[in-house]
Parts: structure tokens; sequence; C-alpha cells
């Protein structure tokens, strides 16, 4: 008993030591970040991260959207064409999670989990075309407007020489997503051009997987 007491106490010192080091010592409490493979999905935003301890951290984002090359399926995620008659509207995203560190540090590094809330809008202009094929002054709205609840797990370490670092992170979503989608078709018969705008409203799964770089001060 006096010995598994003892070890107790041990962990309970080194976790002590841990907070208040934290407290005191000069230590990377603030990081910035961004996520490149997020460019190819149209988003672009920008990661603020903020350690609250020496094991739990906030982290918010700010940004826009615009083309997506890639798309994503079943998501939802389509990718923009490129045609002439298609313009990309730029929308705000915004992102917001707390994160706890499984690992005993006093800077933000080390095995995570993370919860986080999302919002995506990505929007587009269709511009109509008359019986000649050539593109009119009307347009439709095509929407797609994502509310996320994510899970994730991953590992953030800072260089051993600087404080660049990398985030790998994979993860669940629940994703409910409000659809407006025009449809565009043409009638080979008598080779006019015809419009339908389809608005839906459900909730799909989403799996995620990326890595941020940033920088730590």
């Amino acid at each position: 008993m006096a010995q598994t007491g003892g070890k107790t106490t041990k962990v309970l010192l080194y976790k002590d030591r841990l907070a208040a080091q934290w407290d005191t010592v000069n230590c990377v409490k603030n990081v910035l970040k961004i996520n490149p493979l997020l460019f190819l999905r149209g988003e672009i935003p920008l990661y603020y991260e903020r350690a609250l301890s020496h094991r739990l951290s906030a982290e918010i984002a700010v940004g826009v959207t615009f083309r997506n090359y890639l798309g994503g399926g079943f998501t939802g995620d389509k990718a923009d064409d490129f045609s002439a008659g298609t313009k990309i509207i730029a929308k705000p995203s915004f992102h917001v999670g707390l994160r706890w560190y499984l690992t005993d540090d006093i800077e933000p590094q080390g095995i995570y989990v993370q919860g986080e809330f999302a919002y995506l809008d990505h929007s587009k202009d269709i511009s109509k075309k008359d019986s000649s094929g050539h593109f009119t002054d009307e347009t439709l709205r095509d929407q797609r407007l994502y509310n996320d609840v994510r899970l994730y797990f991953g590992y953030q370490r800072l260089a051993s020489t600087n404080n660049w670092l990398f985030d790998a992170y994979c993860g669940l979503g629940f994703r409910n997503r409000s659809l407006t989608l025009v449809d565009e078709r043409l009638d080979l018969a008598d080779r006019r051009w015809s419009y339908s705008v389809e608005e839906t409203h459900d909730n799909v799964l989403a799996v995620f997987l990326g890595v941020k770089i940033g920088y730590g001060f």
C-alpha cells in the first residue's frame, strides 16, 4: 500500500510541476496554422490555437470559400466546373473547437482528440442561356450550406530547433446539409435549354483527413 501511494504521489507531483511550468516558463501558447489540402476543396481558412492549460487548448478559424476542385462524393461537396456561365461567389467559413492532449507537455504538442463545429457556404451563380445558346443576364444561385459537428484524432509536433510545426489529423463528422441545386439541361430535339432548382435538407456522415502547418509563439 505504501508503494502504491508513493507512485500516485509522484504522478501528482509531476503533473503539478508541469502546470507550474506552463504558468511560469516562456513556452509556446499560441499557434497560427493553415491547411493546404483544404485549398483544393474550395476553402482557405486561417487557424488560431490558444493553449488554455498544459493539456487543453481552443482552436478557431475564419476563412473564405471559393472554387472546389476535387469534390467529396456522398458528403455533398461537388467539384465546380469551369464553364463561362459559372461564377463562384466567395463566402465565409468558420471553425470553433476544443482540443485535449493525451500526453503531458508544457507546449501544445502530442496526440490529441478534438471536438469542432464548422460552418461552410459554397455558392455560385449559374447564368441562363437563351435558345441560341448565348448567356443572358438572368442567373440562378446554386448554394450548399454545411453545419458540421466533427471529432478529430490527431498528432501535433513542434520542430526541435524552431517554432514551426505540423498537425496531422483524421476524423468523422455529422453534417447537416441545406442544398439549393441548379440543374441545367439541353433538349436536343428543339435545342432549348431548361433549368430547374431543387432544395433539399438532410444529414450525412463525413470523413476528414488533413495536415496543417503553422508557427507557434
